[in-house]
């Protein structure tokens, strides 16, 4: 194979932006998609909001989004790529956009181009900022695309591709498993059809057997992390602690972190060691506030994550953690503050909830207890394909292996 470089104007049809404005927030429409809403490899614009059709049609205008497009993040967390791989129905702000013209084939090696690790390197070196890191688009104009001719290049995306679709394939597993441990929580404990509902007495409109209770009794520890300064590079160089960002709880096992410290970065600072199975939840700013993760093994967070350890003697963490995602809207209308939106830990653990008799907890638990183990399994064989995939990447795309 030879290859050559061209620059992303060159290779791509043009290289653009999203707007720079803030559209007013509407009911229904078109959604708004940002940088944050990039993460790995996906779109996933459950939690933009709604524009209206005057507004998708403006921004449009000079920056359509088609399928096989690129979008990557471009300030704050700068790097964040995803192909477009259906036809679109949303508008974007803040996000570099590589028009490939409807080619699967340039989308696709542009896409994995951007996440490999040279790529990567190029822009973090460009980068702009002191207060929020930025790329320029004559910064992306200028970036260096390797290419080759279009056989080998068709043959390395398709044997990336195949470790994508299996990814894709565990994702939309892991949904129809959450969905499913959502509707059986709402079926007995918000629409109060549990088992032998029928012949059990309800008293002041609590079931028997129920209790009134508040957060705080029903787990052994409340706590939020903390965060190591970063000005000390010892907190933070050669760590093998697990230390998660809000940015991480997905509603999912929080099984590797993007970040992690020091034994020393820990013991000074707040960050404390929660074991498996303790529930994570964003307590700072929209839309993170009130997202949710379980620790897959012992870890740290920031301080912006509640962590709760419940008291296994009277309830389940597979219950707390649907009993956090139905509050989640409630939290949300509650929170405070001017520069960002959030809720205290005191209001978390002073929340009223009621509490089954233990033996339907019991139920509850042993019939969802298989999702939850299912979505962790599906995840970890997720992480094991991205590592398989990122190894082969640079080696495939920077030509030392035959295809």
């Amino acid at each position: 194979m030879t290859w050559e470089y061209k620059t992303a104007e060159d290779y791509c049809e043009s290289v653009r932006d999203g707007t720079h404005d803030t559209p007013k927030q509407t009911e229904t429409g078109y959604k708004l998609v940002t940088g944050k809403h990039i993460k790995n490899g996906q779109i996933d614009a459950t939690d933009a909001y709604y524009i209206s059709e005057k507004d998708y049609l403006k921004i449009n205008e000079r920056s359509l989004v088609e399928q096989w497009d690129v979008l990557m993040s471009m300030i704050g967390t700068v790097g964040e790529v995803a192909v477009v791989n259906e036809h679109p129905d949303y508008a974007i702000k803040n996000i570099a956009l590589f028009k490939c013209g409807g080619s699967q084939l340039k989308g696709k090696w542009l896409s994995y181009y951007l996440r490999s690790a040279e790529a990567q390197g190029q822009m973090v070196g460009n980068q702009k900022g002191s207060s929020q890191q930025f790329l320029s688009l004559k910064q992306l104009r200028a970036l260096p695309v390797p290419i080759t001719d279009e056989y080998h290049m068709q043959r390395i995306v398709d044997i990336l591709s195949a470790y994508d679709d299996l990814i894709e394939n565990n994702q939309k597993q892991i949904k129809l498993l959450e969905e499913a441990a959502q509707r059986l929580y709402k079926e007995w404990f918000v629409d109060l059809r549990f088992p032998g509902h029928e012949t059990t007495p309800i008293i002041d409109g609590i079931p028997q057997g129920w209790r009134e209770c508040s957060i705080a009794d029903l787990c052994k520890k409340i706590n939020a992390g903390g965060t190591p300064s970063r000005k000390n590079a010892n907190y933070w160089n050669n760590g093998n602690i697990k230390w998660f960002k809000t940015q991480e709880l997905q509603d999912c096992w929080l099984i590797d972190s993007d970040e992690k410290i020091s034994d020393t970065g820990q013991k000074n600072s707040s960050a404390k060691f929660f074991p498996t199975n303790t529930i994570l939840m964003a307590i700072y700013a929209s839309p993170t506030l009130g997202r949710l993760g379980i620790l897959d093994s012992e870890a740290t967070c920031n301080q912006a994550a509640l962590c709760l350890l419940v008291d296994e003697s009277q309830i389940s963490w597979q219950w707390l953690y649907q009993k956090l995602y139905e509050l989640r809207e409630h939290y949300n209308g509650i929170a405070r503050g001017a520069g960002q939106q959030n809720i205290s830990g005191e209001v978390v653990k002073q929340t009223i909830v009621l509490c089954p008799s233990k033996q339907l907890m019991d139920s509850f638990t042993q019939s969802v207890s298989p999702l939850f183990e299912r979505r962790r399994l599906l995840q970890k064989q997720n992480l094991c394909l991205t590592e398989a995939r990122d190894r082969l990447l640079p080696k495939l795309m920077g030509g030392e292996l035959e295809v």
